[in-house]
C-alpha cells in the first residue's frame, strides 16, 4: 500500500551536531513531506566551528545499507553527500549504475565550512570518472568547482563559463553556487540541457553557514522526488534555504562562545478552524509553494 509519500535516499556522513550531513538532510526531507532514508558513509565529530575527527564507515557496510534500501523502497531520488574516499565513491557508483528509476543529485562535498578537508585527494579522480557523469545534477560551490575544473573562478562574470564547462565535461546539469563571491547578492547558476537559469538573491547575513550546501542539495532531491522539474526544484530549494537562514538561531556554548545553526525544521502551519486537518501530502504539494524567482538565459 502506498500513501503518496515519495521516498528519497541520502548517502552521506553523520554530523553529530546535526547542522549538516544526514541530519540536515532528514530535517529537510521532512519539511518537504518526503520519506527519508539514510546510508551512512562517515561519522564526523564536528560542530559549526570545528571538525575534530572523521571516522569512515567500512565500504562493505555502506554498500549493504544502500543495497538493502534500494531493494526495499521505491526510491524516487538519491542524494550523495560526504563520501570521503576513492573506495567509497567507487563502491557507491558501482551500485547506483546498476539501478534505475531515480534521479541522482551529487553534492561533491570536499571542504567543511570550517575549512577542514572532508575528501581524500585520490577520491577526486573517482568523482570525475565514475559518479559525476551519472548525476541528474551536481551542486558544487566555488572551491569544489575550482577543484573539479583545475582553474580559478574569481568573479561573477566567470560563473557561466565555468558552469558550462562542468556541464560539458561531465554530461550533466550543474548548479554552480556563487555564495563565496563577495558582494550584496548571491548568484547561483543552473546549466541544464544547454540553458542557463540565474538565481539571484540578497545575501542573508547570519552568524554561520554550516550545513547550507547539504540543505540545498537535500531540498533539490526532495523536490525532484515529488516530480518537480530541475529548475523548479532549484527554485523551491533556494526559497527553503533562505527561510532556514532567516530563521536560524544560536546557542551559548557552556565552554564559551556561540554556536549558530540553520533552522531546517518544518515551519508551523496555520490551523484550520472547524475542520479536521488532512496531513496526507498531495501530488500538488510543491506546486502550491513559492518558487525562488530566477531568469533564464539561453
Amino acid at each position: 500500500m502506498t500513501h503518496g509519500v515519495p521516498v528519497a535516499l541520502t548517502i552521506a556522513g553523520s554530523d553529530c551536531s546535526a547542522g549538516a550531513g544526514i541530519q540536515a538532510d532528514l530535517k529537510t526531507f521532512q519539511h518537504f513531506h518526503v520519506h527519508g532514508l539514510t546510508a551512512l558513509t562517515c561519522v564526523v565529530f564536528e560542530t559549526a566551528t570545528i571538525v575534530r575527527a572523521v571516522h569512515p564507515v567500512p565500504v562493505d557496510i555502506v554498500c549493504d545499507q544502500i543495497t538493502l534500501l534500494l531493494d526495499a523502497f521505491p526510491v524516487a531520488a538519491v542524494k550523495t553527500g560526504m563520501l570521503f574516499s576513492a573506495a567509497h565513491v567507487r563502491a557507491v557508483a558501482e551500485i547506483l549504475t546498476t539501478r534505475h528509476g531515480f534521479q541522482l543529485v551529487v553534492d561533491p562535498v570536499m571542504i567543511a565550512s570550517t575549512g577542514a578537508s572532508l575528501l581524500e585527494p585520490a577520491a577526486l579522480v573517482a568523482y570525475r570518472e565514475l559518479l559525476l557523469p551519472m548525476a541528474r545534477v551536481i551542486t558544487p560551490n566555488l572551491p569544489e568547482a575550482e577543484a573539479l575544473l583545475g582553474e580559478r573562478i574569481t568573479d561573477e562574470a566567470a560563473l557561466e563559463g565555468a558552469a558550462r564547462r562542468l556541464a560539458a565535461q561531465f554530461g550533466t546539469a550543474v548548479l554552480l553556487k556563487g555564495g563565496h563571491l563577495p558582494g550584496p547578492d548571491c548568484v547561483d547558476l543552473l546549466v541544464d540541457h544547454g540553458e542557463v537559469h540565474r538565481f539571484t538573491g540578497k545575501r542573508i547575513t547570519v552568524g554561520g553557514s554550516h550545513g547550507t550546501g547539504c540543505t540545498l542539495a537535500a531540498a533539490i532531491t526532495a523536490a525532484l522526488a515529488h516530480g518537480a522539474s530541475l529548475p523548479e526544484a532549484v527554485g523551491l530549494a533556494k526559497n527553503f534555504l533562505g527561510q532556514a537562514l532567516r530563521q536560524s538561531y544560536a546557542f551559548d556554548a557552556p565552554g564559551g562562545g556561540t554556536l549558530h545553526a540553520l533552522n531546517q525544521g518544518t515551519l508551523p502551519e496555520k490551523k484550520r478552524v472547524g475542520k479536521k486537518r488532512d496531513v496526507t501530502p498531495r501530488p500538488e504539494f510543491l506546486r502550491s509553494r513559492k518558487v525562488f524567482p530566477h531568469t533564464e538565459i539561453t
